[in-house]
């Protein structure tokens, strides 16, 4: 099952580059939820979405990590909306601490690659402090895997010492429109 997700995703990547993406592209957000579970320990100041043109919606989260942070894993999943949101291709469990130190996950690679300009969430463990994703918006030219238009949703349980402290789903929108490309 591990060796066909990865040869999708690597057939993705060589197609993604092989074709353009960015002509008659919506890639947007449409809704974003924080939720804490342990508030002495992770809070969540800002977590909104900000609409500043017909395509672009901006994301802003702004959270303060009270104690240092040395054990982070993330379980992170993505569903397809389909009469509901579905499970769909994408179900892994990291290491944060490790990614970011080797970078070693193709998937996570995907994800980090939109964020990363917009965020302070860019060193090695341990984390403290305020965490911060400012003006976040969806670019696709950043998308190097080709995906089916729809309405997904990105959800991440954060774990601090194998305890979860807070979720973060986000929601958001792909459509190519293939009739009306150059």
């Amino acid at each position: 099952m591990r060796s066909r997700l990865m040869f999708g995703v690597l057939l993705g990547i060589f197609l993604a580059s092989k074709l353009d993406f960015n002509d008659a592209v919506v890639f947007k957000f449409t809704n974003f939820v924080c939720e804490t579970y342990n508030q002495s320990w992770f809070v969540f100041h800002n977590c909104r979405l900000k609409a500043v043109s017909r395509s672009k919606v901006i994301l802003n989260m702004n959270g303060t990590i009270f104690h240092p942070a040395h054990d982070i894993s993330i379980h992170g999943r993505i569903f397809k909306r389909a009469n509901g949101y579905k499970p769909w291709l994408i179900d892994i469990h990291f290491d944060a601490c490790l990614y970011i130190r080797k970078r070693n996950q193709p998937v996570v690679n995907l994800v980090y690659g939109l964020f990363r300009e917009f965020s302070n969430i860019n060193h090695s463990c341990p984390y403290v402090g305020p965490q911060i994703l400012k003006d976040f918006y969806l670019k696709p030219e950043l998308l190097r895997l080709p995906i089916p238009t729809g309405d997904y949703m990105l959800t991440l349980q954060w774990y601090f010492d194998k305890k979860l402290q807070f979720d973060t789903n986000v929601s958001f929108t792909f459509v190519e429109d293939l009739i009306n490309r150059n």
